[in-house]
């Protein structure tokens, strides 16, 4: 049988150091949940190792099969223009495939659950609360959509109400929304941002959230995040494994 593909990790990178240490913390969190597959990260732009960098090292290792999961949570330019650019220059001989994006799952309604949860609200609080689905924002439409359709599934959960934000590109912001949701008579109002690490737009809309009642954590290297990576390596290996008769 031949070796299971291995799961590169593509994260966007960021000058923030917060940004690469919990990538790298939800890394060794889906190796300790899968220990005999090999995990490695590579970045976009600004950290080490580059995705470039890593997919010659693992040719150099011997390895033939690669399934690239890019770190992000909607398909907007990243998903569908940079890192299929990017894995195109793999060295010969090095299968890659492409995973698909993290969300929409409901394992990641779960993590901003569990978020919420952490940072003070208790289920019996949900019914009376109005929550802002923070994201960082997109100018894909696309992308947008998708988030708008998990505000308004989640809102179907219980909650008081469901209203999607945008830190950058989009409208509307977090303050705004957070408004909304006093106006809209809410006991308390939350903020869960939709991310996945520590940066430039996760810090504004922490900024935004200064009217609420909670601000959740980002998503980071929640479980239900590490299960979500599995599920994508998983769905995208098996036409790799199928190929190879193994």
């Amino acid at each position: 049988m031949s070796p299971q593909p291995v799961l590169l990790v593509v994260a966007h990178g960021s000058r923030d150091p917060r940004h690469a240490a919990t990538v790298h913390a939800l890394v060794r969190r889906v190796r300790a949940v899968r220990p005999q597959l090999r995990v490695e990260t590579g970045f976009l732009d600004f950290d080490v190792p580059s995705v470039p960098g890593v997919l010659e090292t693992l040719a150099a290792d011997g390895v033939r099969d690669v399934v690239a999961l890019p770190l992000l949570l909607t398909r907007a330019f990243h998903a569908k223009t940079d890192i299929p650019a990017v894995l195109r220059q793999a060295p010969p001989g090095l299968r890659v495939r492409q995973a698909d994006v993290l969300g929409p799952s409901p394992l990641l309604t779960a993590a901003l659950e569990r978020r919420l949860h952490e940072a003070g609200l208790s289920p019996a609080d949900k019914s009376s609360t109005g929550v802002v689905l923070a994201s960082a924002g997109s100018s894909d439409p696309e992308a947008i959509a998708v988030i708008a359709d998990i505000a308004r599934e989640w809102w179907r959960t219980g909650w008081c109400a469901v209203r999607p934000a945008f830190a950058s590109a989009s409208l509307p912001r977090t303050e705004d929304a957070v408004r909304e949701l006093r106006e809209l008579g809410c006991a308390r109002v939350a903020v869960a941002p939709y991310v996945l690490a520590p940066g430039f737009l996760p810090d504004r809309i922490a900024r935004g959230a200064a009217g609420a009642d909670v601000l959740a954590d980002v998503l980071g290297p929640a479980p239900e995040v590490a299960r979500v990576l599995l599920e994508r390596y998983d769905a995208a290996r098996l036409p790799l494994v199928a190929a190879l008769g193994a």
